[in-house]
């Protein structure tokens, strides 16, 4: 089992809270493709994205919430 560090994450991320959000969204994004279940020796979802994440693999923005009073 890999084990990442703060350090790893905040390398792509400006902090590792944000980090922890990208990959878990990253990974649902993954669950919805199709996946070889045959294979038993597959890495988890979780593992994969932050892989992807600390490798630069992929690249991400950070939307500004709406709130319901703003107006734009």
């Amino acid at each position: 089992m890999q084990v990442f560090t703060p350090d790893d994450i905040t390398s792509q991320t400006p902090n590792k809270y944000l980090g922890v959000l990208i990959a878990a969204k990253y990974a649902r994004l993954l669950n919805e493709f199709p996946r070889d279940r045959s294979s038993s020796r597959e890495k988890k979802l979780t593992t994969r994205s932050l892989e992807d994440l600390s490798s630069g693999a992929f690249e991400y923005r950070v939307v500004p919430r709406k709130r319901p009073g703003d107006s734009a």
